[in-house]
């Protein structure tokens, strides 16, 4: 009599499906994005892509300076208020200059005059008449001039103050303006009035001398 062994489960069929279903699964899968660090996703899946953030308004463009208005072609280079021909227009108040040994003379003949002016600005004589007799008196000698305005001779001028405006017309203030020609080129000029008095030197000027011309030319 035949003995049959009993049939065993074949061992070596159910490894094979095993494997290949583990091949089968490893296929599906994917590195890691080495630039984005991003976790393996499964084959055929597109995994949504994020929104993006809004970007934020840019900031409005700040408005540019206006240019600067160029200089006025007019203006004379060293204007005092910066207004055309200003120069020009008080040439008549520069006063001429003095040769350094004619200046020295004039300081000299002023120092001479300063205190006769002091003492009567203290004793309150200030009128033409008193002054040109106090300066006579240091020997100076009264100029003489033509109606042309060619010197005759002498060089102290001794006159009353400049008619002025005030309030609704002109008014002459008390007081004497006083001018010495030292040179041609050299002048003492001074005034003694009863708030104060002055002694300077000075060149003469275009028009007026050896006074200093009012403004308002």
């Amino acid at each position: 009599m035949s003995t049959s062994r009993p049939a065993r489960p074949a061992p070596l069929a159910a490894l094979a499906l095993t494997l290949v279903a583990t091949l089968s699964a490893c296929g599906d899968l994917h590195a890691p994005d080495s630039r984005t660090g991003a976790a393996p996703s499964a084959s055929g899946a597109s995994s949504p892509s994020a929104p993006s953030a809004p970007s934020a308004p840019s900031a409005p463009s700040a408005p540019s300076a206006p240019s600067a208005p160029s200089a006025s072609p007019y203006v004379e280079p060293g204007a005092g208020d910066g207004a055309p021909h200003h120069n020009e227009n008080n040439a008549y108040r520069r006063e001429g200059d003095m040769a350094p040994a004619h200046e020295k003379d004039a300081r000299r003949e002023a120092d001479r005059i300063r205190p006769v002016l002091k003492r009567l600005w203290e004793e309150r004589e200030w009128d033409p008449a008193a002054v040109r007799a106090a300066l006579l008196r240091l020997g100076y000698e009264e100029e003489r001039v033509t109606k042309g305005g060619k010197r005759l001779g002498g060089t102290l001028t001794v006159t009353g103050m400049l008619a002025r405006w005030k309030d609704d017309g002109y008014v002459t203030p008390e007081g004497t303006r006083v001018a010495l020609r030292v040179h041609d080129d050299a002048c003492v000029s001074a005034f003694v009035q009863k708030s104060n008095f002055e002694v300077r030197t000075n060149g003469p000027y275009p028009e007026t001398g050896c006074f200093e011309p009012p403004y308002g030319h």
